[in-house]
Protein backbone atom coordinates (compact mmCIF):
# COMPACT_ATOMS: atom_id res chain seq x y z
CA UNK A 1 0.00 0.00 0.00
CA UNK A 2 1.08 3.57 -0.57
CA UNK A 3 3.43 4.49 2.24
CA UNK A 4 1.59 2.37 4.81
CA UNK A 5 3.25 -0.41 6.73
CA UNK A 6 2.00 -3.79 5.48
CA UNK A 7 1.15 -5.00 8.99
CA UNK A 8 -0.94 -1.88 9.68
CA UNK A 9 -2.78 -2.30 6.39
CA UNK A 10 -3.52 -5.99 7.06
CA UNK A 11 -4.72 -5.23 10.61
CA UNK A 12 -7.02 -2.50 9.31
CA UNK A 13 -8.48 -4.75 6.64
CA UNK A 14 -9.02 -7.49 9.23
CA UNK A 15 -10.86 -5.10 11.57
CA UNK A 16 -13.06 -3.86 8.73
CA UNK A 17 -13.91 -7.43 7.75
CA UNK A 18 -14.72 -8.35 11.35
CA UNK A 19 -17.05 -5.33 11.57
CA UNK A 20 -18.80 -6.48 8.39
CA UNK A 21 -17.68 -3.45 6.42
CA UNK A 22 -15.72 -5.38 3.81
CA UNK A 23 -17.81 -8.06 2.17
CA UNK A 24 -17.06 -9.17 -1.39
CA UNK A 25 -20.42 -10.93 -1.77
CA UNK A 26 -22.44 -7.84 -0.81
CA UNK A 27 -20.22 -5.73 -3.05
CA UNK A 28 -20.72 -8.11 -5.99
CA UNK A 29 -24.51 -8.10 -5.58
CA UNK A 30 -24.67 -4.32 -5.27
CA UNK A 31 -22.35 -3.86 -8.28
CA UNK A 32 -24.31 -6.30 -10.46
CA UNK A 33 -27.67 -4.79 -9.56
CA UNK A 34 -26.50 -1.23 -10.10
CA UNK A 35 -24.69 -1.83 -13.40
CA UNK A 36 -27.56 -3.88 -14.78
CA UNK A 37 -30.39 -1.55 -13.82
CA UNK A 38 -28.71 1.81 -14.41
CA UNK A 39 -26.23 1.18 -17.22
CA UNK A 40 -28.16 -1.66 -18.91
CA UNK A 41 -25.03 -3.80 -19.09
CA UNK A 42 -25.25 -7.55 -19.74
CA UNK A 43 -24.40 -10.21 -17.18
CA UNK A 44 -21.34 -11.17 -19.23
CA UNK A 45 -19.84 -7.68 -18.98
CA UNK A 46 -20.73 -7.42 -15.28
CA UNK A 47 -18.97 -10.74 -14.62
CA UNK A 48 -15.86 -9.46 -16.40
CA UNK A 49 -15.89 -6.24 -14.38
CA UNK A 50 -16.22 -8.15 -11.10
CA UNK A 51 -13.37 -10.50 -12.09
CA UNK A 52 -11.18 -7.47 -12.79
CA UNK A 53 -12.01 -6.17 -9.32
CA UNK A 54 -10.77 -9.41 -7.76
CA UNK A 55 -14.12 -10.96 -6.86
CA UNK A 56 -14.07 -14.76 -6.84
CA UNK A 57 -16.04 -16.71 -9.47
CA UNK A 58 -18.43 -18.27 -6.94
CA UNK A 59 -19.40 -14.84 -5.62
CA UNK A 60 -19.83 -13.54 -9.16
CA UNK A 61 -22.21 -16.37 -10.02
CA UNK A 62 -24.24 -15.73 -6.87
CA UNK A 63 -24.45 -12.01 -7.65
CA UNK A 64 -25.63 -12.69 -11.20
CA UNK A 65 -28.39 -15.04 -10.03
CA UNK A 66 -30.52 -11.99 -9.26
CA UNK A 67 -30.54 -11.08 -12.97
CA UNK A 68 -32.70 -13.59 -14.82
CA UNK A 69 -33.00 -13.94 -18.59
CA UNK A 70 -36.19 -11.87 -18.69
CA UNK A 71 -34.51 -9.00 -16.83
CA UNK A 72 -31.54 -9.23 -19.20
CA UNK A 73 -33.84 -9.07 -22.23
CA UNK A 74 -35.86 -6.21 -20.72
CA UNK A 75 -32.70 -4.14 -20.23
CA UNK A 76 -31.63 -4.75 -23.82
CA UNK A 77 -35.08 -3.88 -25.11
CA UNK A 78 -35.28 -0.64 -23.09
CA UNK A 79 -31.86 0.39 -24.34
CA UNK A 80 -32.81 -0.41 -27.94
CA UNK A 81 -36.13 1.46 -27.67
CA UNK A 82 -34.35 4.57 -26.45
CA UNK A 83 -31.94 4.39 -29.40
CA UNK A 84 -34.71 3.50 -31.87
CA UNK A 85 -36.71 6.58 -30.87
CA UNK A 86 -33.88 8.80 -32.14
CA UNK A 87 -33.60 7.14 -35.56
CA UNK A 88 -37.05 7.42 -37.13
CA UNK A 89 -35.81 8.97 -40.38
CA UNK A 90 -33.11 6.39 -41.05
CA UNK A 91 -33.39 3.33 -43.27
CA UNK A 92 -34.22 0.01 -41.59
CA UNK A 93 -30.79 -1.48 -42.25
CA UNK A 94 -29.08 1.52 -40.63
CA UNK A 95 -31.40 1.30 -37.62
CA UNK A 96 -30.69 -2.41 -37.26
CA UNK A 97 -26.94 -1.92 -37.56
CA UNK A 98 -26.87 0.85 -34.95
CA UNK A 99 -29.06 -0.99 -32.46
CA UNK A 100 -27.08 -4.19 -32.98
CA UNK A 101 -23.81 -2.34 -32.44
CA UNK A 102 -25.09 -0.66 -29.27
CA UNK A 103 -26.30 -3.91 -27.76
CA UNK A 104 -23.07 -5.71 -28.68
CA UNK A 105 -21.04 -2.99 -26.95
CA UNK A 106 -23.16 -3.54 -23.84
CA UNK A 107 -22.32 -7.25 -23.99
CA UNK A 108 -25.62 -8.75 -25.12
CA UNK A 109 -25.47 -11.92 -27.20
CA UNK A 110 -26.94 -12.56 -30.62
CA UNK A 111 -30.14 -14.33 -29.43
CA UNK A 112 -31.11 -11.33 -27.28
CA UNK A 113 -30.18 -8.85 -30.03
CA UNK A 114 -32.15 -10.77 -32.66
CA UNK A 115 -35.22 -10.93 -30.41
CA UNK A 116 -35.04 -7.20 -29.65
CA UNK A 117 -34.78 -6.28 -33.33
CA UNK A 118 -37.63 -8.65 -34.20
CA UNK A 119 -39.86 -7.19 -31.48
CA UNK A 120 -39.05 -3.63 -32.54
CA UNK A 121 -40.45 -4.60 -35.93
CA UNK A 122 -37.45 -3.43 -37.93
CA UNK A 123 -36.09 -6.83 -38.93
CA UNK A 124 -35.46 -7.42 -42.59
CA UNK A 125 -38.38 -9.14 -44.23
CA UNK A 126 -37.62 -12.32 -46.09
CA UNK A 127 -39.61 -13.00 -49.27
Amino acid sequence: MRGIDDQVAQATIYRLQEAGLVNDQEFAIAWATSRHSHKKISKRVIATELRQKGVEQEQILEALESIDDDAEYQSAFELAMKKYATMSRLENDVQIRRIQSLLQRKGFGFPVIARVIRELGIGLELD
